[in-house]
Order: C-alpha cells, then structure tokens, then sequence
C-alpha cells in the first residue's frame, strides 16, 4: 500500500496504529511537509498565496526560500500588509491529514509518541491504539501577543486541581496543564504583533526556537516540539509599545519585510477583491475608473501626509472601507430618488470620510474635528494629484495668460454665480446644473477627449473639483452637500464671518 496515493475517504478506514503501519506510513516534521509540497507547488507552476497582489517579486519568493531552509519566520511590517494572511494560507502547503494518537492533548504522530499518554497508551494497546485524522485547517493557531499574556498562558504550568482530583505527585507529568505552544505540535503557531509581549514572555520561547523543546516549572521534561512559528510585527523602530528581545530575534532565522502596493493598479485589485459589496445592486451603480484611482490615491497621501504618523501606517482597510462608503453613498440616493441606475460622483467622496478618520493616526491628536480636517484635506490632495492626468495644471494655464480653456467657466463664478451640488440631487437634475455652467462641457470634451458619454457628467465635476483644488475655485462643505463659487468673493464672504465648516484655503 502507498501511503501517499491515499485518498480522505480511504484514509478514513485506517483506524489503528496496526493499519497505519501496514499503509506505509512515515513520520515527517511540518517544516519538511511544507517545504515537500511547496517544492512540488513550483514544480506545477502552481500559486500557494492566492489573492496576495503586489508581492510577487518581493515578500513570497522570500517566503518561499524561508520555507525551503526550514525556517521559523518574521513578517515586518505596517499594519495592512496581509501578514496574518500570508500566516494563514500557509497551510495550504500542509499535507491534506495527518494521523494522530486518539485523545492526545499534543496532537501525537502514532509512530514518533512525545506526550506521556501517547507513550503509555500506545504500549499498553500496541497495534490496536486508535488513531484519528487531522485535516491541515485545523493545524493553525493563532494568538495574538498583549501584555497580560502570560508563560502559563503559551508554554503551561503544574496544575493542582487535576493533581489533587487525580491523586498525583508534583513530580508526575501528568499533572501539567500544557498551555497554547504544546498543543500546537505539529501546526503552525503565529503571534501576532509580537513586540507587545512582554521581554520575561518572550525570553520563554528561546529554547523551543533553538532547541525544540520546553521546560515546565523545572520538571525533568524534554519535548522536542514540531512547530512551524510565524510572527508578525510592526518595525521596532517605529513602535513605543515594545520591541523583540536581541536574543529572540537572532532565533528567528528569516525576517521578511512586507510593504503597501506600490502601485495604483495593485491597490484597486486588492480593494476590488475584498471590498464586501454583497446584497448591493452593483449593476446598477456605474463606477468610472478614475473614481477607483481616487480611492487608491486617498491612501497614498494619507502615507505622505504631514499630518498623518508615518510610524503607525495607513492600512489598505482604509481604501477597502472607503470604496463601500462611496458605493453605499451611491445607493442611498438611488433608493432616495427612486431611479433605476445611478452613477457615483465625486461628491460622494465626502461620504468615505468616516472609512477614513478611523484609519489613520494623526501625528498631533487633538478634536474629534482634527481628523475629519485631514481627511478632507486628504481627498483634496487626491483630486490635485490625479486632475493633471486628464486636465492641463491650471496654474500653469493661468500664467500663460493666453489659451486657458478654464476661463469661460471661471468668469462665470467671477460673475457672482453659485452652484450648489446637493447630495440627493437625482441624475437629471445634476446633470442640468452642471450644464448650466457657461463652457464647462468644452473644457472636457476638448482636454479630456474620448470619454464614455455616461462619464461627460462626472469629469466636469471633476474638473470644478480640480480647479478648487488648484486654488481657482472656492469649494465648502455644506450640510446638505457641497458649493462652488469666486475664490475672491469667497474671501470677502469670510471677511464677513460666514461660518464655513470645511475650506481647502482654511486647512
């Protein structure tokens, strides 16, 4: 019999050590299962971490050449990065089951018994010890590191209750409550942000990351674990909760430094992936392109922001949570309105700034106000950053005094003329007021060129957008949505104490 051919169901038949012996079954360690199959995952081409965009060249071939060295591993990096991810489809590199001894708290392999009642069961029933399978989705634990964690908590501790309800000596092994780490034989065991545990805690996992093995208060016991550990951790240099102790850390044979997509095509892949837009009738919401490039560009100024802490980083549940917002502010108004199909607008923007006050960690924090302020601010900056991808800068149009497409429109807001863009507008009445702006639709119909005709609407919102931004327009936020009219009469207005609640030129 070929052990190896087996399927699930006829492993399902092997039920005794006898049996599993006669199947020609061989003990190997998880480090050597993962890096059996991987080797046979490459051989076939085959993609072990799907769904992880943007790593493909940097953080999984560093994996992968981890697990082939048998390595315990690190992941570094800022929050948002898919560490705990990775950790977890790690386990599709398991093999499918594994045997283990029937009631063992340490997950025995039959022919390799580490626990006390593996070994006297085992000879105490020989061929007939009953074995279970253990599919790999099980062999996972995970535990994430705070500071109330203690060594009980992951290697164990003597456990009186079970030695007086037993009638046990202290010097019997049996009376040890093993903790997390120990039931985990055999599994891939992750801590999570492991610079919070505390120095004491982490000076406990030195001997099973060198020598494999652990000590219960001072019990004669030697366990030669078979554990695949993987942490994760934001870089120590960047935290003032904690750090990882010199001396675990040159344990951890391979450190792999994770990082944010580094382009805008990455990001929307990833937000389009896990964006839960379950029970919303997408079909009947139109998102032009350029409103997920805005999405994706929110984040990249939230990382180079002044205002955001570098140190804490900007997570890609920010553009993940912000593109549900944009769609549900989409929703909201088709239900409002009663219509069939909407398109989203730029305006719905303002409806992602809770997605985004939540996400990011101000580097001064001060009132609730504060991070609503960046995060409009931070919009503002992604409407500047992408305008000029379609649009001419109009700085540079302005100074050239001669050819500037924008002025048809802008001496129609010098005029005194306002626009209100309102939240609930329905589609034909934000179409007619945006075409009731003299020369609005020349200038993308001119600069932008071949556009859908569904999109004309939402570039020359854009473009009012982007002219704001440029310092050529006034925009504020007002309760029901947002105005645009004269930067100029817009001063004056101040001057006169208008109560304006958000202003590009404020911030």
């Amino acid at each position: 019999m070929d052990y190896q051919k087996l399927t699930g169901k006829e492993l399902s038949q092997i039920k005794t050590l006898g049996q599993l012996k006669a199947s020609g079954y061989q003990p190997k360690s998880i480090k050597e299962e993962l890096r059996d199959n991987l080797i046979l995952k490459i051989k076939r081409k085959e993609n072990v971490f799907e769904g992880i965009w943007g790593y493909e060249d940097t953080v999984i071939p560093d994996i992968e050449r981890a697990i082939l060295s048998r390595h315990n591993i690190n992941l570094l990096g800022l929050r948002g990065q898919a560490k705990t991810r990775i950790a977890r489809m790690m386990t599709h590199l398991l093999d499918e089951y594994v045997p283990v001894v029937f009631g063992s708290e340490l997950n025995d392999d039959p022919l390799a018994p580490l626990s006390s009642f593996a070994k006297s069961l085992i000879e105490e029933r020989g061929d007939d010890t009953p074995i279970i399978w253990w599919h790999r989705e099980d062999r996972y634990t995970e535990k994430l590191a705070t500071p109330d964690v203690s060594v009980a908590d992951l290697i164990g501790d003597v456990d009186p209750i079970k030695a007086a309800t037993l009638k046990l000596s202290y010097n019997d092994e049996r009376v040890i409550h093993y903790g997390l780490v120990p039931r985990s034989n055999r599994s891939i065991f992750v801590i999570n942000e492991l610079p919070d545990l505390q120095a004491r805690i982490q000076v406990a996992l030195f001997n099973i990351l060198q020598e494999g093995d652990i000590q219960i208060r001072g019990f004669k016991l030697r366990l030669p674990l078979d554990i695949q550990f993987v942490f994760t951790a934001n870089p120590e240099d960047y935290t003032n909760r904690g750090s990882i102790v010199t001396p675990l850390k040159d344990r951890i044979e391979s450190q792999i430094i994770t990082h944010y997509p580094k382009s805008i095509e990455i990001g929307k892949r990833i937000t389009a992936q896990e964006a839960n837009l379950k029970g919303k009738p997408v079909d009947k919401i139109f998102i032009p392109e350029l409103m997920k490039d805005l999405i994706e560009q929110i984040a990249i100024e939230a990382r180079h922001s002044e205002y955001v802490d570098e140190k804490s980083g900007v997570s890609a549940r920010l553009t993940i949570s912000a593109y549900e917002n944009l769609v549900s502010a989409a929703e909201r108004r088709l239900y409002s309105n009663g219509e069939e199909n909407t398109i989203v607008r730029i305006a719905d923007l303002i409806g992602v700034i809770p997605a985004i006050t939540g996400k990011v960690e101000l580097v001064y924090e001060g009132e609730q106000e504060g991070a609503g302020l960046v995060a409009y601010n931070l919009i503002g900056k992604a409407i500047r950053s992408q305008f000029v991808n379609y649009f001419p800068s109009p700085e540079e149009k302005k100074k050239a005094k001669e050819g500037n497409p924008y002025v048809i429109p802008l001496s129609w807001f010098g005029e005194g003329n306002v626009l209100d863009l309102v939240a609930s507008l329905s589609d034909k009445e934000y179409k007619t007021l945006l075409h009731s702006v003299p020369g609005l639709e020349e200038v993308v119909t001119q600069l932008v060129g071949m556009i859908p005709e569904n999109e004309k609407e939402f570039f020359m919102e854009f473009a009012l957008h982007g002219l704001a931004e440029y310092s050529q327009l006034s925009k504020r936020m007002l309760d029901t949505g947002l105005q645009f009219k004269d930067l100029f009469s817009s001063m004056f207005d101040m001057g006169q104490g208008d109560d304006e609640e958000f202003d590009d030129d404020d911030y």
